[in-house]
């Protein structure tokens, strides 16, 4: 697949560690424009490092204001990647609410702010971008201790119908990937005991776990004009598991 982003200005966030930070680097190497949002400086840092032409943008997503502030002080934007994302992982009843708060604030309340603001200058300059959440198969299937997580990616997968709804009109495309476990250092919370892993591992027809360059891939074709007549979608990169 012979993609170019040449020319775009795309946002991903949660751009410190794992999938985002690896993504910033592949886009950039696709020729885009890349800004990066993470909360903590030293991993922007060592990105910049790494690739020089990455803007770095050291914000708490789970501050509102300053979130807003810091979004709008890159504009335009032409693409989004809302990338960022918490898991607190325990049993239903353990579960407290500053776990839920911060769960929401991060996986839900911070995609609908980052997107809302771009969304507002494409809108105006009658640019027709492309915003690509990255939700889980932890939307759709329940998981044992991942109460507030599944929520907030159930959440997280109706906001990205509605917004492909509400900004089709106005030619946005609005999707969201939906992977399986990734061993990153988030997946790694939850799957990094082999009892553990072996058994989530049985229910997925590939018989593995994804590798971060198959999520980036997914990401990739949604943002790009190959996908132009997809919008309001959820795709799995999950093995099959959602089709057990």
């Amino acid at each position: 697949m012979n993609i170019s982003f040449e020319g775009k200005r795309i946002l991903v966030t949660g751009a410190g560690q794992g999938i985002g930070r690896d993504l910033c680097l592949r886009l950039s190497k696709y020729k885009a424009t890349v800004i990066g949002i993470s909360r903590t400086k030293k991993h922007l840092d060592t990105l910049k490092i790494e690739d020089p032409k990455i803007i770095p943008l050291a914000v708490d997503l789970r501050d509102w204001d300053a979130t807003r502030d810091a979004v709008s002080s890159i504009l335009p934007i032409d693409m989004v990647v809302n990338n960022a994302g918490v898991a607190t992982l325990a049993p239903f009843l353990q579960l407290t609410q500053a776990d839920f708060d911060l769960t929401m604030d991060v996986n839900v309340k911070a995609v609908f702010n980052v997107s809302q603001i771009v969304a507002e200058d494409m809108i105006k300059r009658n640019y027709g971008g492309t915003i690509v959440n990255v939700s889980s198969q932890a939307s759709q299937a329940a998981i044992k201790d991942h109460a507030v997580y599944c929520a907030s990616k159930g959440a997280l997968d109706m906001l990205t119908k509605t917004m492909a709804l509400e900004l089709g009109p106005h030619k946005i495309r609005v999707n969201s990937v939906n992977p399986t476990v990734v061993m990153t250092a988030m997946g790694k919370l939850g799957w990094e005991d082999p009892k553990k892993a072996r058994a989530m591992i049985e229910k997925i027809p590939l018989g593995r776990f994804a590798e971060v360059d198959e999520v980036i891939d997914a990401i990739v074709y949604l943002l790009s004009d190959r996908s132009s007549m997809i919008t309001g979608t959820m795709l799995p990169v999950d093995g099959g598991f959602l089709a057990t």
